[in-house]
């Protein structure tokens, strides 16, 4: 499905949107949205297109009377738009085998500029913005196809696109205006392309293999709860059977005795939350203590059979600024972005570069640790990183007062999880259960110990928290105050902080109560911190870092996938040596605001997405 274009300036912009057949069965409630365009009930009734300003116009007609009244536009030198552009793309495409040079998304834009704790439907933006109202004709167009419709009702139904058309391309300019980094509509159109424009292949006979060994692991597991069903229904037996499988249970503070207790109930977040466990006998052993028929593992499989056999190829569902801090979030019920990444790992290895082609995955090294000493000013640990030391030995030295060539592996790796894991002011006891899940145990006093040394040698990270809790006191005063030494790349304004892709890193409805500060985030309070603020403001610009190197790497190769910190393309075989060199260049260059901040990355190429590492 994916073409790659020849390089053209854009002539014009499109604002394109698909009025289409559903009922209370067959629905994008119902089913997720490649399973809705590619089902044989899919049908387009009708479209509207916008040119650039001019009045909307309506067609309906066949496939492919729509087909060719479509191709009158030049595409391929235009700029398309639409909200949720993830939906009229893939029907643009998919059905149409039409494909814009690029690709604005409204809903996505609204995602970044009013963020993510408000509705950012058409309808809610637009009333939002003043922009203007839509129309409620869709809700009479249900269970009706497009020969169903009188011609009365057919035009009423156009009118109402036609309007969907001008509102969409009113919060354009809208959005527009806020100025957000260019490169984020680069971001923004590579997002979409990849799932319009899929181009990675799924080996579904591997998956189907795994899919059987899942399952027999979840029923070997289920007969040895039989056999002794306390280890279900008896909390300290179920949670030696999570400890014997590496997991630390969850735990939380008893209403009842305001003691420590296991956080067993079904209502428990760290119970439900291993549901999503890498380990597939993990979410077995819990989806069996709590009733659940299917695990993670075991839907996300079929589900990924199914794909690979309805049409062949992986459309990339992801949502672009779907987290608060604007990282990319999981869609159409395929989170590419909590793959496994230890053990068999048999997934990512059935995710594949189609003939002719080679995966490169482009990883960022450490990059959170590396803003953090940024921004912080931790001048000796910048230079580290720029230097290419090696850190972990360097925190490891302080931790066992040793030499740097005489540290061990083990303490390696002590250092590692401190260097990568304290930064945000964690605890001695999370510190300790972190190190006991990689199978590392020591005592509470030897983590407050590490803990203690972490922040004595870095201690103008320990500052950065400060500066966190202050900026949350100015916040809730209305008053300005500075965050880090790098003052003009994050800017306390309003009700949150200025990004450096001038996106507002929002705290919605702050306030403090009894010495805790909470904000409001998709219809509950959470709690924050001077740590986690630098935790926020740490990974939103990892986020601005990653967007400004992949619209650097989209102009010359496929962006297929980002996960966090990492960007996955497909380039054609014969070009993958001179492809890995560019890319490589894009993931260690920094923005010019960025300045000082010293980058790496680590780069695999492979057949598979889960040979790459």
């Amino acid at each position: 499905m994916y073409n790659e274009h020849e390089e053209t300036e854009l002539v014009q912009v499109i604002t394109i949107d698909f009025e289409t057949y559903y009922s209370k069965k067959f629905s994008l409630t119902k089913l997720t949205t490649e399973e809705y365009i590619n089902d044989p009930q899919f049908q387009a009734i009708g479209v509207g297109v916008k040119i650039n300003n001019n009045p909307s116009q309506w067609f309906s007609g066949t496939h492919d009377e729509i087909r060719d009244w479509l191709q009158q536009f030049d595409w391929g030198k235009s700029l398309a738009i639409a909200h949720n552009a993830m939906f009229d793309a893939a029907i643009l495409n998919w059905h149409f085998e039409i494909r814009p040079k690029r690709w604005i998304d409204t809903l996505s834009l609204a995602r970044a500029v009013d963020g993510v704790h408000v509705s950012n439907s058409l309808k809610a933006t637009c009333e939002r913005r003043n922009i203007g109202k839509k129309g409620t004709e869709v809700l009479d167009a249900i269970g009706k196809r497009r020969e169903d419709f009188t011609p009365e009702d057919l035009a009423q139904y156009g009118e109402y696109c036609k309007n969907d058309c001008d509102l969409t391309m009113k919060l354009f300019g809208n959005l527009f205006n806020e100025e957000i980094a260019i490169d984020e509509y680069s971001a923004i159109s590579a997002t979409i392309k990849m799932f319009s424009e899929p181009i990675l292949e799924i080996d579904t006979d591997l998956l189907k293999t795994h899919l059987e060994e899942v399952k027999d692991h979840k029923k070997e597991l289920m007969e040895k709860a039989k056999s002794d069903s306390d280890i279900l229904l008896s909390n300290p037996k179920f949670a030696i059977a999570l400890e014997e499988l590496g997991v630390i249970p969850p735990t939380k503070i008893s209403a009842r005795t305001g003691k420590e207790a296991f956080a067993f109930a079904k209502s428990d977040k760290g119970l439900k939350d291993l549901l999503e466990h890498e380990n597939p006998k993990v979410q077995a052993l819990v989806a069996a203590r709590l009733g659940v028929k299917s695990t993670l593992e075991e839907t996300r499989t079929q589900r990924l059979i199914d794909i690979g056999e309805r049409i062949g190829v992986l459309p990339v569902p992801l949502r672009y600024h779907a987290a608060h801090t604007g990282r990319w979030g999981g869609s159409d019920k395929i989170n590419l972005q909590n793959l496994p990444s230890r053990g068999s790992n048999v997934i990512k290895k059935a995710i594949i570069a189609p003939e002719g082609y080679t995966l490169i995955d482009a990883d960022s090294s450490q990059i959170e640790a590396r803003i953090l000493a940024w921004l912080s000013g931790q001048n000796d640990l910048v230079k580290a990183f720029a230097n290419k030391e090696d850190v972990y030995k360097i925190m490891a030295a302080s931790i066992y007062t040793k030499d740097v060539s005489d540290i061990t592996k083990e303490e390696r790796f002590v250092g590692k999880t401190t260097i990568l894991g304290c930064g945000y002011g964690m605890g001695a006891e999370r510190f300790k259960n972190q190190l006991r899940n990689f199978g590392v145990d020591i005592k509470l006093t030897e983590a407050q110990r590490i803990i203690d040394t972490y922040r004595q040698k870095y201690d103008k990270i320990k500052q950065l928290w400060g500066d966190g809790q202050k900026c949350l006191s100015a916040m809730i005063a209305k008053q300005t105050t500075k965050f880090g030494v790098h003052n003009d790349v994050i800017v306390l304004g309003g009700s949150g902080f200025i990004l450096p892709n001038n996106v507002l890193l929002e705290y919605p409805d702050l306030k403090q109560e009894h010495g805790e500060y909470t904000y409001r985030a998709r219809k509950m309070d959470v709690r924050i911190y001077g740590g986690k603020v630098v935790e926020n403001l740490c990974q939103a610009v990892a986020r601005c870092i990653i967007a400004w190197q992949m619209a650097a790497i989209s102009t010359e190769y496929k962006v297929a996938l980002t996960v966090h910190d990492s960007i996955i393309c497909v380039v054609k075989d014969e070009e993958a040596g001179k492809a890995r060199r560019y890319i490589e260049s894009c993931m260690r260059d920094t923005p010019d605001w960025a300045s000082g901040l010293p980058l790496d990355c680590k780069i695999g190429m492979d057949k598979s997405y889960g040979e790459c590492g």
